[in-house]
């Protein structure tokens, strides 16, 4: 390894998960329209990582944000608002000379063509991030080191610092990655799409929707994307409103990953598919797949942003707590439910005694499920019983 700490991690872990990436102050439109229309945007902030960060801390994991930031009064309010979730973020780092990153968005649907998004973030403190200026020793510190591709696209150096993270070596904890396409950042840069194929073939844990998967990689369908990721032992297809489809095989012996702190657990090959899972040809030798399909649940959608990452720290939070596939992946839709029903990025999570009761359901009383606003804030929802 090329950091400071090359080649160390702590002997005892005390954080869950460590979440690595670039945080944004975002600014959210009072009304629906266009950027040109919009007369005024509120406060906020954004940023994959840090959102996933933000959810696990606010479900009562033990969860770190790394970063860079500028030293200037947005980068202040990110690692305050951040913090107030309950995420140490004790190694953030502060660039003296280059700004926070800032973007304002529409209130429409990110897949709609309607839907606008002004990024300021070029020559950001976060795009600075290398190998040479993170602080290793607080990236391997967790039981999962959480990172996403969009880090990747934003220079050769954050390149560079993701293919470090993800070489294997003694000691690394288990890497989870969310593919996290976003076609702009790759224009014009030294590196294309196809990058994050690599990056995601050397993780422990992949998130990928099947829509992103056959834009960056020209790939179409569940069964072919875990053919050309073979090597994790975790691969969760989103599949939008049919639901989501994991690839579950047992962790790998050897130098690639020993998954310091407990972690072999926490990608899930000793959990079973419960209910409806069915066995598969697995890759890479590894024997075969556990197959697990979870519908979608029936969502009143306020705002159709950040519901990705919070499905992966919703997936993350139930396999942190060991519990069996399919429950992981309705902890994901259940998180994912809470912000598609607010109009930001983040919000409370439901409380996990509700959420655990939620994720039992059988599998008629799941698909009868339709959560709107507000859902969350009760102990036990009249949604848990709801009729179409």
């Amino acid at each position: 390894m090329s950091g400071p700490a090359a080649g160390t991690a702590h002997a005892a872990t005390s954080t869950d998960v460590v979440c690595l990436g670039e945080s944004m102050v975002t600014f959210l439109p009072s009304q629906p329209g266009r950027l040109a229309d919009v007369p005024s945007f509120g406060r906020g902030i954004g940023g994959a990582e840090s959102n996933v960060a933000c959810a696990l801390a606010a479900a009562g994991h033990r969860a770190a944000w790394v970063g860079r930031v500028g030293a200037d009064g947005f980068g202040d309010h990110l690692v305050e608002t951040i913090a107030s979730y309950g995420v140490d973020t004790s190694a953030v780092r502060r660039d003296p000379v280059r700004p926070t990153g800032i973007y304002f968005r529409t209130a429409t649907d990110r897949g709609t063509d309607t839907h606008e998004v002004a990024y300021y973030r070029a020559g950001s403190a976060a795009s600075a991030m290398s190998p040479e200026n993170v602080p290793y020793e607080d990236l391997l510190a967790g039981r999962i080191l959480h990172l996403s591709g969009i880090t990747a696209a934003l220079s050769a150096d954050c390149l560079a610092l993701l293919r470090d993270l993800t070489a294997p070596r003694p000691g690394r904890p288990l890497v989870s990655f969310d593919v996290n396409h976003r076609p702009h950042l790759w224009r014009g840069g030294e590196a294309d799409a196809s990058v994050l194929l690599e990056l995601a073939r050397r993780c422990d844990l992949v998130f990928v929707g099947e829509d992103e998967a056959e834009e960056a990689w020209g790939i179409v369908g569940a069964e072919a994307i875990r053919a050309a990721l073979p090597e994790p032992s975790v691969v969760v297809v989103k599949r939008g409103s049919a639901g989501a489809t994991v690839f579950a095989s047992g962790l790998r012996p050897g130098p690639r990953s020993s998954n310091a702190g407990g972690a072999e657990d926490a990608a899930g090959a000793g959990a079973t598919g419960a209910g409806g899972a069915e066995d598969a040809a697995g890759g890479a030798g590894l024997g075969p797949d556990t197959v697990t399909l979870v519908p979608a649940l029936r969502v009143d959608v306020v705002a159709a942003v950040g519901a990705g990452d919070a499905f992966a720290a919703g997936f993350l939070s139930a396999t942190l707590r060991g519990l069996p596939v399919r429950e992981r992946v309705r902890h994901g839709h259940l998180m994912a439910a809470a912000v598609l029903t607010v109009p930001g990025d983040l919000t409370d999570p439901p409380a996990r005694d509700h959420a655990d009761r939620l994720a039992a359901l059988d599998d008629d009383a799941w698909g009868r499920l339709r959560l709107g606003p507000g859902w969350t804030a009760a102990d036990r929802a009249p949604e848990e019983v709801r009729t179409p």
